[in-house]
């Protein structure tokens, strides 16, 4: 029996990990009683594999468990089984650059153990790249809703409504990422994105202790500016004055370093910058393959 979908509805038939078994199509499904469909108890991570290997596997993971941990789900399966998973998939679809999402659910309850759910998917990388991605460029806008998150935005959940919808604004506007805004007008994060500032020739981004997510791409993107000498911290940024910026470059995993061209329709002046850190970070990725 296959499983039910909507009137019309027809599932991609690309291969699935689902808890150690690969399937396809109408059979990757999830039970309704997991918490991951049922409450969007689920956290994931997204990786970007160059040449058959994720990048930065291991701070994936770290973030991963992390935030098991502290969200209290159920032990997740090891990053071994979850690697194991990975390079199955990636072999079964023949994919060698491509993008991994990695999702882990708190289970079906009343178990004991309750066990963690876990999925994979794996896509061709050019299905992933925004079109500011493709050119070198981007073009962005403020989400028009003020955001607060709370400190559930310092972990990466399935429940990402706010997030979504956000993205759908900047996809409606013709823009390639929604900057979002808390109601005290500071800048938080891109809907997908952590956002960097250049302003009087310093590297700024937004604090994590505002409750922004602590982007693995961000975080390297740090590292290389402290190897560059580049000037960088942390700072809060009111969202107002990204217009005075000298440069703004987003980060996240599968665009990588992205110099933004326009905001809100108006030029932004450099992308020098942007463009010497994504050189950095490309290096770095060379180096750790």
């Amino acid at each position: 029996m296959t499983a039910a979908l909507p009137p019309g509805g027809r599932a991609p038939e690309r291969a699935v990990w689902i808890n150690g078994v690969i399937v396809r199509g109408r059979d990757a499904v999830l039970s309704v009683f997991d918490r991951g469909a049922r409450d969007g108890g689920g956290i994931f991570e997204t990786l970007r594999v160059y040449d058959g290997r994720p990048f930065a596997w291991q701070r994936h993971m770290e973030r991963l468990v992390l935030s098991a941990a502290e969200l209290g789900f159920p032990v997740p399966p090891s990053p071994a089984q979850l690697r194991g998973g990975i390079d199955q998939l990636l072999a079964e679809q023949r994919l060698t650059d491509a993008v991994v999402r990695l999702t882990v659910t708190r289970g079906i309850a009343g178990g004991r153990p309750t066990r963690a759910g876990a999925w994979i998917e794996a896509e061709p990388l050019a299905a992933r790249l925004w079109p500011g991605t493709r050119r070198g460029d981007a073009s962005v806008m403020f989400s028009c809703v003020p955001f607060q998150q709370g400190w559930i935005g310092r972990h990466k959940t399935t429940s990402r409504m706010a997030w979504d919808l956000a993205r759908e604004e900047a996809r409606a506007a013709g823009a390639d990422e929604a900057l979002l805004v808390a109601p005290d007008g500071h800048l938080v994060e891109g809907a997908a994105s952590n956002v960097f500032v250049v302003r009087g020739g310093e590297v700024l981004t937004p604090p994590l202790a505002h409750d922004v997510l602590p982007g693995v791409t961000r975080a390297i993107v740090l590292e290389l500016c402290r190897e560059l000498r580049l000037p960088a911290r942390e700072a809060p940024i009111v969202a107002g004055h990204l217009r005075e910026a000298q440069e703004i470059f987003l980060t996240n995993t599968v665009q990588e370093v992205l110099p933004v061209a326009l905001l809100e329709g108006r030029a932004v002046a450099a992308r020098g910058m942007g463009m010497k850190l994504l050189a950095a970070y490309r290096t770095r990725v060379g180096l750790e393959r």
